[in-house]
Protein backbone atom coordinates (compact mmCIF):
# COMPACT_ATOMS: atom_id res chain seq x y z
CA UNK A 1 0.00 0.00 0.00
CA UNK A 2 0.97 3.29 -0.66
CA UNK A 3 1.66 6.24 1.65
CA UNK A 4 0.06 9.31 1.45
CA UNK A 5 3.15 11.07 0.80
CA UNK A 6 3.56 8.68 -2.46
CA UNK A 7 0.21 8.89 -3.35
CA UNK A 8 0.59 13.22 -3.61
CA UNK A 9 3.57 12.39 -5.54
CA UNK A 10 1.39 10.32 -8.02
CA UNK A 11 -1.48 12.68 -8.04
CA UNK A 12 1.09 15.53 -9.19
CA UNK A 13 3.19 13.26 -11.66
CA UNK A 14 -0.67 12.90 -13.06
CA UNK A 15 -0.96 17.06 -13.51
CA UNK A 16 0.35 17.00 -16.96
CA UNK A 17 -0.29 20.77 -17.65
CA UNK A 18 -1.97 20.09 -21.14
CA UNK A 19 -5.48 20.26 -20.71
CA UNK A 20 -6.45 17.15 -22.65
CA UNK A 21 -4.16 15.10 -20.13
CA UNK A 22 -5.63 16.48 -17.24
CA UNK A 23 -9.31 15.98 -18.21
CA UNK A 24 -8.50 12.23 -18.22
CA UNK A 25 -5.32 11.85 -15.73
CA UNK A 26 -6.50 13.34 -12.78
CA UNK A 27 -10.01 12.36 -12.23
CA UNK A 28 -8.80 8.64 -13.33
CA UNK A 29 -6.16 8.84 -10.62
CA UNK A 30 -8.96 10.65 -7.91
CA UNK A 31 -11.61 7.99 -8.68
CA UNK A 32 -10.14 5.44 -10.04
CA UNK A 33 -6.22 4.51 -9.01
CA UNK A 34 -7.64 3.50 -4.97
CA UNK A 35 -9.62 0.56 -6.69
CA UNK A 36 -6.90 -0.87 -8.65
CA UNK A 37 -5.27 -4.05 -8.23
CA UNK A 38 -1.63 -3.36 -6.95
CA UNK A 39 -0.34 -4.84 -10.43
CA UNK A 40 -2.81 -2.38 -12.33
CA UNK A 41 -1.73 0.94 -10.09
CA UNK A 42 2.33 -0.12 -11.49
CA UNK A 43 0.86 -0.04 -15.27
CA UNK A 44 -0.07 3.17 -14.57
CA UNK A 45 2.76 4.59 -12.64
CA UNK A 46 4.52 3.42 -15.84
CA UNK A 47 1.60 5.41 -18.16
CA UNK A 48 2.96 8.42 -16.03
CA UNK A 49 6.40 7.87 -16.86
CA UNK A 50 5.61 8.53 -20.37
CA UNK A 51 5.89 11.25 -22.51
CA UNK A 52 3.43 13.74 -23.07
CA UNK A 53 3.52 13.57 -27.10
CA UNK A 54 3.14 9.70 -26.70
CA UNK A 55 0.27 10.00 -24.24
CA UNK A 56 -1.69 12.48 -26.69
CA UNK A 57 -1.73 10.35 -28.99
CA UNK A 58 -2.68 7.50 -27.39
CA UNK A 59 -5.65 8.71 -25.73
CA UNK A 60 -6.45 10.29 -29.24
CA UNK A 61 -6.13 6.80 -30.71
CA UNK A 62 -3.61 7.90 -33.16
CA UNK A 63 -1.34 5.20 -31.85
CA UNK A 64 -1.56 2.58 -29.56
CA UNK A 65 1.25 1.95 -26.73
CA UNK A 66 3.49 -0.96 -27.73
CA UNK A 67 3.16 -2.84 -24.26
CA UNK A 68 -0.51 -4.89 -24.31
CA UNK A 69 -0.12 -3.50 -20.28
CA UNK A 70 -0.30 -0.09 -21.18
CA UNK A 71 -2.39 -0.22 -24.28
CA UNK A 72 -5.19 -1.69 -21.70
CA UNK A 73 -4.33 1.11 -18.89
CA UNK A 74 -4.93 3.38 -21.85
CA UNK A 75 -8.36 1.68 -23.15
CA UNK A 76 -9.12 1.77 -19.34
CA UNK A 77 -8.86 5.29 -19.11
CA UNK A 78 -10.80 6.21 -22.27
CA UNK A 79 -13.66 4.11 -21.32
CA UNK A 80 -14.42 6.05 -18.28
CA UNK A 81 -14.79 9.10 -20.16
CA UNK A 82 -16.45 7.14 -23.56
CA UNK A 83 -18.32 4.44 -22.73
Amino acid sequence: MLSQLELNRLRWRARRGMLELDLLLLPYFDEDFHNLLESEQAVFVRLLEQEDPDLLQWFSRQKCPDDPELAAMVEAILQRVQP
